[in-house]
């Protein structure tokens, strides 16, 4: 149960109908399906009253109530396409909460493709999303590991050009870090959820630990992601029996 003043709800995008990874969302990731491991770590945080996976699917929606969150109701299919932005699903669930007697005044977006995040991470961006009053959203970040005036495009036949010319000759130590969007969780502002969009000039970066931001889109991601969990989970393990 969430701790402190006002309800929290978070919201977990799995709808059905992926093409790279098939149904990536309840795919197995070291033993249990993927999704299941960020919303365990939305559920060890304590921070939510609830945790609602939106989602068209009902494979995804038996697999979310074998998990302890049953999917109260099913997304509208015509928020479940390839094209439609995330803020509006989230506005449609709170609608529909709003619909049934149910309001949220603290709202986290936490993607299903993110196993690697841990309940330390909720909580500590959400101390910073209290700490400035809910007004602006917080996006958990990951820095690049190398300056961003350092990237390349890379053309089909093998070319390379640099993406900021004239920059790429110059030592990380003169440049500042750049960070990217990690693609794992979001405490989302009252003011973007209105507007359906995400102002990045107002948001704030809570920073996430690097190997943390994996986000899963291709299989190599996923077998990225597998490594450093398994490999994580291995030191913890030798660090217990000590």
């Amino acid at each position: 149960m969430a701790s402190g003043p006002g309800r929290r709800i978070a919201i977990v995008p799995a709808r059905g109908g992926s093409k790279r990874i098939p149904d990536k969302n309840i795919v197995d990731f070291c033993g249990r399906p993927l999704m299941a491991h960020a919303i365990a770590a939305a559920a060890t945080s304590g921070l939510f009253d609830t945790i609602h996976v939106s989602t068209d699917s009902d494979r995804i929606a038996e697999v979310a109530a074998s998990l302890g969150h049953p999917a109260e109701f099913r997304r509208d299919p015509a928020l479940a396409d390839d094209h439609t932005p995330l803020l509006p699903v989230l506005r449609w669930v709170l609608e529909q909460y709003a619909m049934r007697g149910r309001g949220f005044d603290e709202v986290c977006l936490v993607m299903p493709t993110a196993p690697l995040i841990e309940a330390t991470d909720l909580r500590g961006a959400h101390a910073l999303y209290r700490a400035q009053g809910g007004g602006r959203s917080v996006l958990a970040v990951a820095r690049l590991p190398v300056p961003v005036e350092w990237t390349l495009r890379l053309a089909a036949d093998g070319a390379l050009s640099p993406c900021q010319p004239g920059m790429d000759q110059m030592r990380s130590q003169d440049l500042a870090p750049a960070w990217y969007d990690s693609g794992t969780f979001i405490f989302l502002g009252r003011r973007d959820i209105e507007d359906g969009r995400i102002d990045m000039t107002r948001a704030l970066g809570y920073p996430l630990a690097r190997h943390k931001a994996v986000d899963i889109d291709e299989p190599e991601d996923l077998e990225l992601a597998a490594i450093i969990f398994n490999g994580r989970t291995s030191r913890r393990n030798r660090e217990a029996a000590r």
